[in-house]
């Protein structure tokens, strides 16, 4: 099957909060643009802590993680992060741990993107090519 990496950018939610309410300038947002694994097995959003420390994300509670051969442990979870792929934006909360950025379901299914394996990327919904379209039932 392969890996699916791909370009994504992160911003500090609290940051852009600030700017709209003139409390930052544009400079002082701070985002960085990483490279990421799409990782279907992966419920949540995860950055290791040097990203969450670059982006000035506050660790607002602990919640249990579990990993792919059942251990469990647990982890810090960030304040907002805004998540930008292919032109489309969701806002989540992030697990802090591990080495590498991991894109999970969550940010997958709100800004409806699909996972082609075959080709090792992502690509919009078919149905909603033009715009992220959420289910609400």
């Amino acid at each position: 099957m392969g890996e699916v990496r791909i370009k994504a950018e992160l911003t500090n939610a609290t940051d852009l909060g600030m700017l709209r309410r003139n409390v930052l300038k544009p400079s002082e947002v701070r985002k960085l643009e990483v490279d990421a694994l799409v990782d279907t097995g992966a419920v949540s959003l995860v950055v290791p802590p040097a990203v969450a420390d670059r982006l000035g994300l506050a660790r607002t509670h602990k919640q249990m993680a579990q990993y792919a051969d059942g251990r469990e442990e647990e982890v810090w979870v960030t304040e907002g992060v805004l998540v930008e792929v292919l032109h489309r934006r969701t806002l989540d909360e992030a697990l802090v741990l591990g080495d590498e950025v991991l894109i999970g379901q969550t940010v997958l299914e709100k800004t409806d993107l699909h996972v082609d394996c075959k080709e090792h990327r992502l690509l919009p919904n078919p149905a909603h090519p033009d715009q992220p379209v959420l289910k609400i039932k």
